[in-house]
């Protein structure tokens, strides 16, 4: 079995943006999934569009910034499904465009509460489990700013670089588990959120095409595609890598 058909695979993040399409498609592609979001009314909804195109699904709602959140979903994901053979650890939340002595320490302690803490939470008992029924694939989501600095984004450029080193370190953990633990390092990608940002600032839009050498930003969907091979045997000696899917951004 190459693909993810009849897997067990929980996507954290799941109610917007990157977390939405992996859901589709990794529905499409036969997975029994278990979805989720601290927005739970987001993440019922793309539950019912997973289960209304024939997928298999479940919702838990959950903020990854709580260690017991965390475990609750991933013993939700075993308990309904028997083991867990994936994750796509996608939550997280955008900087709050400060430079770095504007930021309160608040900002900074969010930023890594969610973005840094929660990816460990989610590793830690994912493994846990994959442990038990020898082997299983992790994704994390980290950023181009996991790998190069962008300027005005101090904490979560920090968060993000600790994301990455969290990867490398967990894979050459579990390496001899059978545990495949790898990240994507998206650029700027077209979601909601996004959107709403180039509503505030109509010029953000063209500088961010104008970053990256492929000459546009991504959808949604190609991270989600990325993911999706990183978590499937057509990968299975590739462990440890942070892989840009940035259109050239880091190759500049």
């Amino acid at each position: 079995m190459s693909g993810i058909q009849d897997r067990s695979i929980i996507v954290t993040g799941s109610g917007s943006g990157i977390g939405h399409a992996a859901a589709i498609l990794f529905a499409q592609k036969g997975a029994k999934l278990t979805l989720a979001d601290r927005n739970a009314s987001e993440g019922e909804r793309v539950l019912e569009e997973v289960r209304a195109a024939g997928g298999t699904a479940q919702f838990v709602a959950t903020d990854i910034a709580d260690p017991a959140q965390v475990k609750a979903m991933v013993a939700k994901a075993v308990e309904t499904y028997g083991r867990l053979d994936g994750a796509f650890n996608n939550a997280g939340i955008p900087n709050v465009g400060k430079r770095t002595h504007e930021l309160e320490y608040s900002d900074w302690q969010r930023m890594i509460d969610i973005n840094l803490s929660g990816t460990f939470y989610c590793i830690k008992h994912e493994v846990e489990e994959m442990l038990k029924t020898g082997g299983g694939a992790i994704v994390n989501t980290c950023s181009v700013a996991g790998l190069v600095n962008v300027p005005g984004t101090a904490e979560y450029t920090a968060a993000k670089h600790g994301v990455a080193g969290l990867t490398k370190a967990a894979a050459v953990d579990y390496g001899h588990d059978n545990i495949r633990i790898n990240a994507i390092a998206p650029g700027t990608v077209y979601t909601e959120l996004f959107v709403k940002a180039c509503e505030v600032n109509p010029q953000l839009e063209e500088f961010c095409k104008g970053v990256h050498p492929i000459g546009r930003f991504s959808q949604p969907s190609e991270q989600a595609e990325a993911a999706l091979w990183l978590l499937t045997d057509a990968a299975s000696f590739v462990t440890g890598i942070i892989m840009p899917v940035d259109g050239g951004y880091t190759a500049v």
